[in-house]
């Protein structure tokens, strides 16, 4: 955790930089605002003892339009200021979101293996809302407040000397109350950072499994579940809030107190003839002028620890390391052939964890192997190494005899085609989610690619065709029909590698057969490795390996390691429910 505020903000003015040529027009506008400011109140006490006094009505009438082309002045200079500031201020908020959804699109898998979705959308929404109400509009009065104070200060001792000590006074006691609040604030606003970011996490796995709560009648417990978190966030707001309550009533009586003390000596000093009326009269408009920037700057001072500790959680996750680089020497993955060989590959997902031990494995071009084994015994492991979604800890996955630490990544897996067990569809129409690899394919190849998956009649006979919307995960569409289309979606990709978590269960016969048929099309002449859930759609794999605490067991054609009446052979038989002995018959 940031400890010290200072370097968060100055990591946050660095966003700045870009705009160093919009910021002196808005600074420009800040001090013709301070320098109106400052002017009007002199010349109303210049008024007060020359013209009024004096009994010049003439003078007085040209002396108000004077003041009022003042005030104008300062209204427009003010209002392009606050224009220019926000205009500033959302460009770097604009850019903030987009550093942290691009850092999101380049963390590590095992980044996410250990996040919430809804902790990570809190930091992208509601952190960057919370810079957004402390330095939005607010920053343009900050800007302002504190030319306008160094003006007013300035004026008040140009026009009387003690007068203006005596009120400067207080900006010192008024710095040690901020500091001391804002402390405190900035403890209570970290708490309800962290509490939103629970709540938010809470809210997005509760309604992804809205289904399951209901399943399992989890309803009432998750409402309780959510009611602790709840008011968690809503005590750690109270306390919050109650530190700015105590706040500002503080920094009125200063206020108060301040205009007491001057109008009590300004009134002695008019009576005892030291001093004229309007020279008190200016100066107590200076007093109220002075307190409203100190109280805009006391004000933010504390409700910016909120933004701070925002801050400080988006620089964190801004600080992850991304996803695996390329290498500097990296070049451009070849047209694949297919082959696939990994040499005494060693891999773990954490220090001094071993998930793969010495894997040795070899895949000629065309060949289909199948990878069987218990939940948990490294299969998708060695998917994700093929795809370099992790690098391996020992040995090496060669595609074609060329390490894939030595290409680039992009290079590599658009050449590699994957149809998951629960693949993912998203809000889109038909149409997009099936070029959702290919983004540049023309209706005609979608159309292609449709047929070759057999889902084309399927889209047909919807009502908007290939322009339907699937809903959120594609949840309009049956487990076939979306499995279907993400098959269409990696035809239309055409790699020469394909991995596939077969997924055919809980489908009827019928979408069954059309699964069967699409994969098989899509398997022909390219080299498939097969997460084998059901050992009977892959008895004509080239290669069947047996994979049992991150190791091969066992490997070899359906019938060689049926021969061997191992741990293949009782597993085949008894998800057939028949005998080993008859099966080797």
């Amino acid at each position: 955790m940031i400890n010290q505020k200072t370097p968060t903000l100055q990591r946050f003015g660095k966003y700045l930089i870009p705009h160093r040529k919009v910021i002196p027009v808005a600074l420009g506008f800040v001090v013709v605002a301070a320098i109106m400011q400052g002017l009007a109140p002199f010349l109303i006490g210049w008024s007060i003892d020359n013209l009024i006094a004096e009994g010049n009505l003439p003078g007085l009438m040209r002396m108000l339009l004077v003041i009022l082309a003042i005030y104008l002045t300062g209204f427009t200079a003010t209002r392009a200021q606050i224009l220019r500031t926000n205009w500033i201020t959302q460009n770097v908020l604009a850019q903030l979101r987009q550093d942290i959804f691009t850092k999101l699109q380049s963390l590590p898998l095992s980044f996410f293996d250990t996040s919430s979705a809804g902790d990570l959308m809190s930091r992208l929404l509601n952190d960057v809302s919370t810079v957004n109400q402390v330095f939005g509009l607010a920053i343009a009065q900050i800007v302002g407040s504190i030319f306008s104070l160094c003006g007013i200060a300035i004026a008040m001792l140009a026009v009387n000397l003690k007068l203006g000590l005596l009120t400067n006074i207080v900006i010192p006691v008024v710095v040690i109350i901020t500091t001391l609040f804002g402390k405190w604030a900035r403890d209570k606003f970290r708490l309800t950072r962290q509490s939103i970011s629970q709540l938010s996490s809470r809210i997005e796995e509760d309604l992804g499994s809205i289904r399951e709560a209901q399943l399992f009648n989890r309803n009432q417990l998750n409402i309780e579940n959510f009611q602790k978190l709840n008011a968690a966030n809503r005590n750690a707001n109270i306390q919050a809030v109650a530190i700015t309550a105590a706040f500002l009533p503080t920094i009125d009586v200063l206020n108060t107190l301040s205009i007491a003390a001057i109008f009590a000596y300004g009134g002695y000093l008019v009576v005892t003839n030291t001093m004229t009326l309007g020279t008190v009269t200016a100066f107590l408009i200076y007093l109220q002028q002075f307190f409203q920037p100190l109280q805009i700057l006391s004000q933010f001072y504390t409700q910016a620890q909120s933004a701070i500790a925002g801050l400080e959680r988006i620089f964190l996750l801004l600080d992850e390391p991304s996803r695996l680089q390329d290498a500097p020497d990296a070049v451009e993955m070849p047209q694949i052939r297919g082959e696939v060989s990994f040499e005494n590959v060693n891999f773990g997902y954490k220090l001094n964890q071993t998930v793969l031990k010495n894997i040795s494995l070899h895949a000629q071009p065309g060949e289909t192997i199948a990878l069987v084994g218990a939940t948990g015994a490294g299969k998708s492991t060695i998917i994700n190494l093929i795809l370099r979604f992790y690098d391996v800890t020992g040995g090496a996955v060669k595609i074609d005899g060329i390490d894939v630490r030595k290409v680039t990544q992009v290079s590599l897996r658009r050449q590699i085609g994957i149809v998951l067990q629960d693949m993912v569809l998203f809000s889109g129409t038909i149409a997009e989610n099936i070029a959702f690899g290919s983004p540049e394919a023309t209706p005609e190849e979608i159309i292609a690619a449709a047929k070759v998956a057999n889902v084309h009649e399927f889209i047909l006979t919807l009502p908007q065709g290939y322009d339907t919307q699937v809903g959120t995960r594609g949840v309009s569409l049956s487990q076939g029909q979306r499995q279907l289309i993400s098959i269409a979606r990696a035809v239309l990709v055409n790699p020469r590698i394909m991995i596939l978590d077969e997924a055919t269960s809980s489908i009827d016969t019928r979408t069954e057969e059309l699964i069967q048929d699409a994969m098989s099309k899509l398997l022909k002449n390219r080299t498939s490795f097969v997460i084998a859930h059901r050992l009977s759609t892959v008895t004509q794999a080239h290669k069947l390996l047996v994979i049992q605490q991150g190791q091969i067991l066992e490997q070899g054609t359906h019938a060689e390691l049926i021969a061997q009446n191992g741990v293949y052979a009782n597993l085949y038989s008894l998800q057939l429910g028949v005998d080993t002995a008859m099966v080797n018959n």
